[in-house]
């Protein structure tokens, strides 16, 4: 860079925006060097903010350490949105403390950064201190002041009624008063002099502790003052705020007040007060400010447009949602990133997928924060194999996931029972550091538990230094499920001692946990505790969960008036819980007594078909199960046929009863021979009672054979090491003679075999199954 006159030095410092890189701005301070003053404090506070637009921490901290004291307020608000800028949020607030110590007039300029500081910090004590500073310095009416304070309070979720009451009185149209801290009292009159400059005196240098310096400044008193401005700018805006008022949501709101009180408002300021309306629940509201930024004459911009389509998501809108959509294309905002996740978002929650993906695929730019929506819309939807195909590709486009991402994605696997993919993910979160995250960790226990190993769900727990309730309540379901019941209920407890107050998913886990293990007494005592001791109104779940645990240890009359006695209408769904317990224990009275209840209220309950018709076969009333069966036909109704799954080298193989389509359909067959020659050897007999089909005993026992779920077992036993744990999962109850024959398998093999029936896991090993026979 040439320097060839003052001139030309003097017009540099005041376009400061001419330099653009550190080496200019460092070939501009050695001509001020050689041919300025380069003591002068001017100088030096305009390079200041040269070096500060360039993001140059250490050449700005260095610079301002050679002005004297004091330094001037624009090296100041230099020195302090540098340290904000480079997230040093203790060091900005620092600096703001010592240029009032030094009796240094703040002005307009600094209180952005230093409220950005206090907001990033999450110290809300020392922003309602800075915003009385800018009410005792009248500097309230600056446009980006405000629109700090706003973000703050928008931040810290403060709509709430009483915190701005701290800072103001009850009418904003008459003599406001406000709390401020006795340190903007004691800021000197002349600036030179007075309490706080005396405790403070001598920390113009940045080698004081920083935390007892602000710890100072926030430990002072409050006192009241009166305000002298509380009508300025009112009058020219007078008219807007006559025609907002009628959707102030709250009188004191922090937000609100600082919005009604502005003479000037921008874009961000309204805005803010949008999203801070919205994040609050206060839906309508946003929507109805939305409109006045229109009769401000102001047009929403993609922030707004963004904001708003969440709304629209949780009130399941899907027509208001594309009527945002439609206003974004016509203002050329269609493509635009952040609207474009909104509008993923949106449609997913609206059960649109289709639209999610339309949507995604037309976005010419996409960031994390859209690959993310449309896994999660995926996986939310049920699209498990879709969000994990979106996942994949996300990695291929070298878009690195964030923590959001595995929150999404373990459910799928959870779901799919892919315990393959969820251990690579686990490595890839342990590799990129992710697993401190509790919300990652809470989905990885809980992904392990649904794929089968409850060993390395509790493991991961066990590791986890801070438990949410959405940790707690996936292990003690996990455990429940795999049959460690009293470990379910050791753990419950264990929560409740940590003060950790159970929520009504944790209530149905701990009820599952005593319904697998045919505790009536315990279930009993957790049902009324949830009630009368927690306030939690009993759901369909808990129900549920109390029929089938009566069902199970064979109450079954007292099962019945605990259903008909419900607060809420019973569903099909909780009768037919007591249906299969009918069958269980063979009670064909009051099984036809509960399916006319389930008719009543579901005529085309498929299961509740199924069921009786099997009822009647097992009663040998093969005419009533005939007569079940041609309903079923004339209704169109098709029986869910039993299918078994297993994961073997990565891939998936699908097993339905008397399969002959697999490829080792024939290494299969012999395998199942072999191994049954074996199970009679041992004891095995076949439980033909299992059969519901009028036919041959030697065919029945066929039929058993050729169970889906034994097909899998074998094909596993034959394509996997000796040792390896066999993991199946099935789509319906496991039956009693296929229990049977895997504890046999089990024992004959020497290997855990895991089945995640429709209701459970069982683990048989040993020729012993953890459910103990109650399932």
């Amino acid at each position: 860079m040439e320097m060839t006159s003052t001139k030309t030095l003097v017009n540099l410092l005041k376009n400061s925006k001419a330099i653009r890189t550190e080496s200019q701005a460092k070939q501009l301070h050695a001509q001020i060097f050689k041919t300025q003053d380069p003591n002068s404090s001017s100088h030096i506070s305009k390079l200041l903010s040269i070096y500060t637009n360039l993001h140059l921490l250490r050449d700005s901290h260095n610079l301002f350490n050679t002005l004297k004291s004091p330094a001037p307020p624009f090296a100041w608000k230099s020195i302090i949105r540098c340290f904000t800028d480079n997230g040093l949020f203790v060091q900005s607030l620092t600096s703001f403390v010592q240029m009032m110590a030094s009796g240094v007039y703040p002005d307009h300029n600094v209180f952005p950064s230093v409220l950005k500081s206090c907001t990033l910090l999450m110290d809300l004590r020392f922003g309602e201190s800075v915003h009385g500073c800018i009410v005792r310095l009248g500097v309230d009416l600056d446009l980006y002041t405000n629109n700090a304070l706003m973000n703050m309070y928008a931040k810290f979720q403060s709509l709430d009624r009483n915190m701005y009451d701290r800072f103001h009185g009850c009418d904003v149209s008459g003599g406001s008063k406000i709390y401020v801290h006795e340190v903007l009292d004691k800021i000197p009159k002349q600036y030179g002099n007075g309490e706080l400059s005396s405790s403070l005196a001598g920390c113009n240098g940045f080698n004081v502790n920083a935390n007892d310096l602000i710890q100072k400044f926030k430990n002072l008193k409050g006192k009241s003052v009166q305000l002298p401005h509380s009508n300025r700018g009112r009058q020219a805006d007078d008219h807007s705020y006559r025609r907002t008022s009628n959707v102030r949501p709250l009188e004191s709101d922090s937000v609100w007040k600082v919005f009604e009180m502005m003479p000037i408002r921008d874009l961000v300021s309204w805005n803010t007060v949008i999203v801070g309306l919205a994040r609050n629940g206060l839906y309508e509201e946003a929507l109805k400010m939305v409109r006045e930024l229109g009769n401000a004459n102001l047009k929403p911009d993609s922030f707004t447009l963004s904001s708003v389509l969440p709304i629209f998501a949780d009130y399941v809108n899907v027509i208001k949602g594309k009527e945002i959509h439609g206003y974004a294309i016509r203002h050329g905002l269609g493509t635009d990133v952040y609207i474009g996740s909104s509008l993923i978002d949106m449609y997913a929650k609206c059960t649109r997928v289709e639209d999610s993906h339309r949507v995604f695929c037309l976005l010419p730019i996409r960031d994390a924060i859209s690959w993310n929506s449309i896994i999660a819309g995926c996986v939310q939807n049920g699209l498990f194999d879709e969000g994990l195909k979106f996942f994949r590709q996300m990695l291929i486009a070298k878009i690195k996931p964030r923590h959001v991402s595995f929150s999404s994605i373990l459910p799928a696997c959870a779901h799919l029972t892919t315990l393959h993919l969820g251990k690579q993910l686990h490595g890839y979160i342990i590799r990129n550091g992710f697993d401190d995250n509790v919300f990652i960790a809470s989905s990885l226990v809980d992904m392990y538990a649904k794929c089968g190993s409850i060993r390395l769900a509790r493991h991961i727990f066990d590791k986890m230094e801070l438990h949410d309730i959405v940790s707690w309540t996936a292990i003690i379901m996990g455990s429940a499920l795999h049959g460690h019941a009293h470990d379910a209920i050791s753990l419950f407890e264990q929560m409740e001692k940590e003060g950790l107050k159970p929520n009504s998913v944790a209530f149905v886990a701990v009820l599952t946990a005593c319904s697998h293990a045919g505790l009536v007494d315990k279930a009993w005592s957790y049902f009324n505790n949830m009630t009368q001791d927690h306030g939690i109104a009993p759901s369909l779940e808990h129900y549920a969960a109390m029929a089938d645990l009566l069902g199970r240890a064979g109450k079954l009359e007292e099962a019945y008036e605990f259903i008909s006695s419900m607060d809420v209408g019973p569903t099909g769904s909780v009768w037919s819980t007591l249906l299969f317990a009918c069958k269980v224990h063979k009670n064909v009275q009051l099984a036809e007594k509960v399916a006319d209840k389930i008719f009543m209220i579901d005529p085309d309950n498929m299961g509740a078909y199924v069921i009786l018709s099997n009822i009647y076969s097992a009663d040998r009333r093969w005419k009533d199960a005939a007569r079940l069966r041609i309903s079923m036909r004339n209704k169109g109704m098709k029986k869910t046929p039993a299918c078994s799954w297993i994961e073997v080298k990565s891939k998936v193989h699908a097993f339905v009863a008397g399969d002959e389509s697999h490829p080792y359909y024939h290494k299969i067959n012999g395998a199942l021979k072999d191994l049954l020659e074996r199970m009679e050897q041992e004891g095995y007999v076949p439980d033909t009672k299992e059969v519901f089909h009028d036919v041959e005993e030697e065919q029945k026992k066929h039929l058993l054979y050729y169970h889906s779920e034994r097909l899998a077992i074998v094909f596993g036993i034959i394509s996997t090491p000796v040792g390896t744990t066999i993991r199946v999962i099935k789509n319906l109850r496991v039956c009693e003679d296929c229990h049977t024959a895997i504890k046999f398998i089990s024992k004959i093999v020497d290997r855990e075999i895991v089945v995640r029936d429709n209701n459970r896991f069982h683990h048989f090993k040993d020729g012993k199954c953890s459910c103990g026979d109650y399932w």
